[in-house]
């Protein structure tokens, strides 16, 4: 089934595509800046929604900010901050107070390390651990053999509860820091404030998980095997 949407395969050079340009453009038969115009039109109305719209205003000034020297005409981007800073202002820039952070209990270190740097800024924070509420993972019908441990009692990772317990500290926005794939989702899913990712967990590459996408040509080859394991 092929998709009317996918940016990811576009081979049209930035300068030429439709959807960076003011007018003209060339684009592929897969684009959704053509194939869903009336959509995007529809959408820029949700913009002015008093829930969205002072958000995506201040988004977007900070990604303008996280670059130096900038100025009309040809510019050759220079960045210059880390996305632990970027997010500081940003919640500054909110007039955020109450600051949430999910993280996982592997990054219990990370956790206190982040925990002084938004507080030092003069926020208040709320953390909780994915490990929470110390409840068995047989409490949602693993098996003894699926733990990571086998034969030994687990805890479950419980991000609804971390979720609801961000809800109920009425935090302005949260940090995810680590929380496993699948177990952000449900988090985020849940979550009522707006939230942001810090750091993506990957066990492997110390959380750096581009490392292994930018040498799928070369080390990491298997990613692109049917039946990976």
């Amino acid at each position: 089934m092929e998709s009317k949407a996918h940016c990811a395969r576009c081979r049209i050079p930035n300068n030429e595509k439709i959807c960076k340009r003011e007018s003209g453009g060339r684009h592929p038969a897969f684009c959704p800046t053509v194939n869903y115009r009336e959509l995007a039109e529809k959408i820029l109305d949700s913009y002015q929604d008093p829930e969205f719209s002072e958000f995506a205003r201040m988004a977007s000034i900070q990604e303008a900010e996280c670059y130096a020297n900038r100025k009309p005409g040809a510019y050759v981007l220079q960045p210059t901050k880390s996305r632990i800073q970027e997010t500081v202002e940003f919640a500054q820039k909110l007039g955020c107070c109450k600051l949430g952070l999910a993280f996982c209990g592997g990054l219990q270190k990370e956790a206190g390390l982040v925990a002084d740097i938004f507080e030092s800024q003069g926020f208040v924070l709320a953390s909780v651990s994915c490990n929470c509420g110390g409840i068995n993972k047989e409490a949602i019908g693993l098996t003894d053999a699926e733990k990571v441990h086998i034969g030994s009692y687990e805890t479950m990772c419980n991000p609804l509860l971390q979720a609801e317990i961000l809800n109920r500290e009425k935090t302005d926005l949260n940090i995810v820091l680590g929380l496993c794939v699948g177990h952000d989702a449900l988090f985020l899913k849940k979550a009522e404030a707006f939230s942001t990712v810090l750091a993506a967990k990957d066990r492997v590459t110390g959380h750096n998980p581009l490392a292994a996408v930018y040498t799928s040509h070369s080390y990491y080859q298997k990613l692109k095997k049917p039946n990976l394991k």
